[in-house]
């Protein structure tokens, strides 16, 4: 077996028969992606493709259980999800919001009748629905939801209510053209007392496709991309729906307005209903990923045929990726993406290892990672676009290239599912609290007086007693070494500054609550060390999933090569937060300049074998579309020879 075809078996993991049956469906003309239709054209050719999905049963609904059309597996429902995102990623948002958020909602948060009759609709789409949380008003604060649900009880009925136009549903997916069902996230009260956001089912056309009375919606209109995907504006003025409609596994309303919830305190409860929704997030970070494999192959392909400029004593021109400042602008996010891809798989096969388990601990730990990877993977992205639109010049700029469609289609991946400055914030606080049960209900700002409240060395014992941190870390300062290649070391700097940010935030909120006792304000003048505690920790945990992948390959070869992926990855972010370190004491000004040198030479290690590695990713030529990627044939051909088609 050749070295790409033992990456793209380790890359593909124990989902590999899923991701391929996506690859193969990707290849037909009609389900790879459009470039230069009208808005209207692309809605309508996404739910055709959209219908294909359905037919064959491939997208988020192989997690749904058995009985309702799924196949209880939610790892080979994230895997397709992953592996679309080869393709168009209209089509991608419109299969999460079907199927993952829509869907998603009713079999996390529904009950069994409500995933019995339902469940096997959306599971064919002959139920196509919406996910009604965002408001205009309200993006990211979802506790403060202005929409309401009142409960009447002498008719058994929620009022449903879009109280001002800031309350509106806004940038609904589904909702402009194909939708006929949302969950409604919603203030739920019930004999004048608000229970907090709940979600409800509330049809919103009839079976002519007609709105139904009260609801009223309008279209987005034209976006900077995703314009395959009918985002809408949705109002309710005193809607009806039945009692029966509230999805209520995690609170109930009895005919009488009697409301019980298992969970007593209001804030608890709202963070674990949404908690119960984190594979949108876990899938998100997987489809960022691998829509950057897709611009990756496109600019290193490009790289490899394009020539430009020659020596003096030479008449072919070089090759645009043996330039040293070419390689760099590619090759260490080619190595970014191979280690977010070892993160990502880890993210995965804990999210499904808790959905079957009772530690709540472990959920919310999940939870977290989930919020820092599509924080992490999609700031990647747009990095990544970015720099392979600018590495292919004027093509990149060319539609039929698809880059530019890459770069729109992915932009808005930064602020959907949670804002990625909210979701790291989010990191921060299951670090500062140990994901204990203790502090679940805990808002950011009741965090804040937690931490103020605690000795600072508390916060610091439970850091060090996290076993990945705790088999990674040394003595600080961190020691020098020669060897600028030491993973052992890359692994000790990482774990390091990740001890010391978070010693350093928990110190600032206390000094800061000590100084007034107001909380947001010691937050607020904290919160840029929040935002890099959470990132160093991220990162952190990025490479030592790399480096345990590392450590798990059988194949010699392309442990060796991962080897230099995950060297290059360690010292190109080491070089980028050098400030820090010499800042620290950490590192001295010759060691990082031996860093900077360093990443050079693994570049130019890494160059030869940057084909390799971009066809590993296995992206389907009908799905890449990029007249430029197809110029390094003969080189892919020879690979292909030992590897097998893509």
């Amino acid at each position: 077996m050749s070295t790409t075809q033992s990456l793209r078996t380790l890359l593909d993991g124990p989902h590999a028969a899923v991701r391929d049956e996506v690859r193969t469906l990707l290849k037909d003309p009609d389900m790879g992606p459009a470039i230069g239709l009208g808005v209207e054209e692309h809605r309508a050719r996404v739910a055709q493709q959209m219908q294909r999905l359905a037919s064959h049963g491939i997208g988020p609904s192989l997690g749904f259980p058995g009985h309702v059309g799924g196949h209880d597996d939610p790892g080979g429902g994230i895997a397709a999800f992953e592996t679309l995102a080869f393709g168009d990623l209209s089509l991608l948002v419109k299969v999460g919001v079907q199927w993952g958020l829509f869907g998603g909602a009713v079999m996390q948060l529904g009950n069994a009748e409500q995933i019995e009759r339902y469940g096997p609709d959306i599971v064919t789409l002959a139920l196509p629905g919406c996910f009604a949380m965002t408001e205009t008003g309200h993006g990211s604060d979802v506790e403060q939801l202005r929409t309401t649900a009142t409960y009447a009880p002498a008719d058994d009925e929620f009022i449903v209510h879009t109280p001002d136009e800031d309350a509106r549903k806004d940038y609904i997916g589904n909702a402009a053209r194909d939708g006929r069902m949302a969950v409604v996230f919603a203030q739920l009260i019930v004999d004048d007392t608000n229970h907090g956001v709940h979600a409800l089912l509330v049809p919103l056309r009839d079976d002519e496709h007609n709105l139904l009375p009260g609801v009223h919606i309008t279209d987005d209109g034209h976006k900077a991309g995703l314009n395959g995907v009918d985002n809408g504006r949705i109002t309710f003025d005193a809607v009806r729906v039945p009692r029966t409609n509230l999805l209520d596994r995690f609170g109930t309303v009895d005919p009488d307005g009697t409301y019980r919830s298992t969970i007593e305190s209001r804030t608890r409860r709202f963070f674990t209903m949404l908690g119960a929704l984190v594979q949108g997030r876990t899938s998100v970070s997987g489809a960022a990923i691998n829509a950057s494999k897709v611009a990756l192959t496109i600019a290193v392909r490009y790289g490899e045929t394009r020539r430009q400029f020659s020596s003096p004593d030479e008449v072919q021109e070089n090759r645009l990726l043996d330039y040293q400042a070419h390689q760099r602008l590619l090759l260490p996010l080619l190595a970014r993406t191979y280690a977010l891809h070892f993160a990502q798989e880890e993210l995965v096969r804990r999210y499904v290892a808790s959905q079957d388990g009772d530690d709540a601990e472990a959920r919310r730990e999940v939870e977290s990672i989930a919020a820092g990877m599509k924080a992490q993977a999609t700031w990647h992205c747009n990095e990544v676009m970015q720099a392979c639109r600018e590495a292919c010049g004027g093509a990149g700029y060319l539609s039929e290239n698809r880059l530019p469609s890459l770069r729109a289609d992915t932009d808005v991946f930064a602020t959907f599912e949670g804002a990625n400055t909210v979701l790291m914030q989010l990191v921060a606080k299951g670090l500062l609290t140990g994901y204990s049960e203790e502090f679940s209900e805990l808002d950011l700002m009741g965090t804040v007086r937690f931490v103020a409240d605690r000795v600072l060395d508390n916060v610091v014992e439970r850091l060090r007693a996290v076993p990945l941190l705790q088999s990674l870390r040394g003595a600080a300062p961190v020691r020098q070494t020669e060897d600028l290649r030491d993973r052992g070391w890359h692994c000790e700097l990482f774990a390091d500054r990740e001890e010391h940010a978070l010693e350093t935030v928990a110190a600032r909120i206390k000094a800061g609550m000590d100084d007034d006792g107001d909380a947001f304000a010691a937050f607020n003048r904290a919160q840029t060390h929040v935002l890099y505690a959470a990132r160093v920790h991220m990162e952190n945990v990025v490479l030592g999933h790399l480096t345990a992948a590392v450590g798990k390959c059988e194949d010699d070869d392309v442990r060796e090569l991962l080897g230099l992926v995950a060297d290059l990855y360690a010292l190109h972010t080491i070089e980028a937060d050098r400030a820090w370190f010499l800042e620290h004491g950490r590192l001295t000004p010759e060691t990082t300049k031996g860093i900077t040198q360093m990443v050079d030479v693994l570049c130019n290690e890494l160059r030869p074998r940057a084909l390799e590695l971009v066809e590993a990713f296995g992206v389907p030529e009908e799905a890449l579309m990029a007249p430029i990627a197809t110029g390094a044939e003969a080189a892919r051909q020879q690979l292909r020879s030992v590897a097998g088609p893509a």
